[in-house]
């Protein structure tokens, strides 16, 4: 993995997506890049055009780099100190703070730091990295103004599959045990179960045991997604998947390329995670984040009958 550094011109700004989400109010990016190159990332389409890989003469698409800003921590600093309106920020929103070459910098420790440290801002630390585990400190220095989720994409069972599709994130029971501790350590949390990849986490009874989970960490709230289509995310992963010898799985990633199968995907996990979160939580926890563009009319009207728990984006 090549590291590139590129220096960029934001701190802390606001991001009216995440918020729509309910996620946070504000954003901050360690990079353009992750190192944990999971391959149904939508984020590469989402900033193709930004003059960044023009000047190092890169794809957004390519593999095998990671761009970050190690100057991050100081224009967050400044941000933290100079915003007059202040709220919740998603640390991070298109990388990884704690992916292993934000980690060589320290980029998650000293944001976290840099954020925290100014009163009235809160922070919703998303990662898939157990590398966070190490600033733990921190966040029980300021225990209530922090949100810990580390990304779960699997059951146990499925662990291998998915270490697949994110070749560089920690694995799923790694994940699972930093969770746990930090509810041992009372800790706030709250569940990011994203995306629910076909074939992989999308059964019932696995969105079950996912949701059970959660609850077992004492999740705050539940997030989840179905996979982004865009780009060539279900491509890559489809290939991936065959490559490692997983026939089965890379025919359910396949089948949703095909509009009229992802928009069933999409109203089946709605439905699964409904039924489970109400056996075994609250449904006012459920956030399932939902693009309504691109489903069938027939499921768009399903989903609408009841759509408890759904975010509509």
């Amino acid at each position: 993995m090549k590291t590139y550094t590129y220096q960029m011109k934001t701190g802390i700004v606001r991001t009216p997506e995440f918020e729509r989400k309910g996620l946070a109010t504000h954003g901050v990016n360690v990079g353009l890049k992750c190192g944990h190159e999971c391959t149904y990332c939508s984020t590469p389409t989402m900033i193709r055009a930004h003059k960044a890989f023009k000047n190092l003469g890169l794809s957004a698409f390519n593999t095998g780099y990671a761009v970050i800003d190690t100057d991050t921590p100081r224009r967050v600093a400044r941000d933290a100190r100079h915003t007059k309106n202040r709220g919740i920020v998603q640390l991070c929103t298109i990388s990884d703070a704690w992916s292993p070459e934000a980690q060589e910098y320290n980029l998650g420790h000293k944001c976290l730091e840099a954020i925290l440290s100014e009163p009235g801002w809160m922070v919703r630390v998303l990662t898939k990295n157990t590398a966070v585990e190490k600033d733990f400190d921190v966040i029980s220095k300021y225990r209530d103004r922090v949100l810990l989720g580390l990304s779960i994409t699997a059951t146990l069972d499925k662990a291998g599959i998915i270490s697949i599709t994110e070749p560089n994130a920690s694995p799923i029971p790694e994940r699972l045990r930093v969770m746990q501790k930090a509810k041992a350590e009372g800790l706030r949390t709250y569940a990011m179960l994203c995306p629910l990849l076909p074939g992989i986490a999308d059964s019932p009874e696995q969105i079950e045991e996912l949701v059970k989970t959660a609850v077992d960490f004492d999740a705050e709230e539940i997030f989840a997604e179905a996979v982004n289509p865009r780009g060539r995310g279900l491509i890559l992963t489809q290939q991936a998947l065959e490559r490692a010898g997983f026939h089965n799985e890379a025919k359910a990633v396949e089948a949703i390329r095909s509009q009229v199968n992802w928009s069933q995907y999409v109203a089946r996990l709605i439905s699964n995670l409904q039924q489970s979160v109400r056996k075994h939580s609250d449904i006012k926890k459920l956030r399932f984040l939902l693009y309504p563009k691109g489903l069938e009319v027939c499921d768009l009207e399903v989903i609408k009958q009841d759509d408890a728990g759904v975010v509509w984006l």
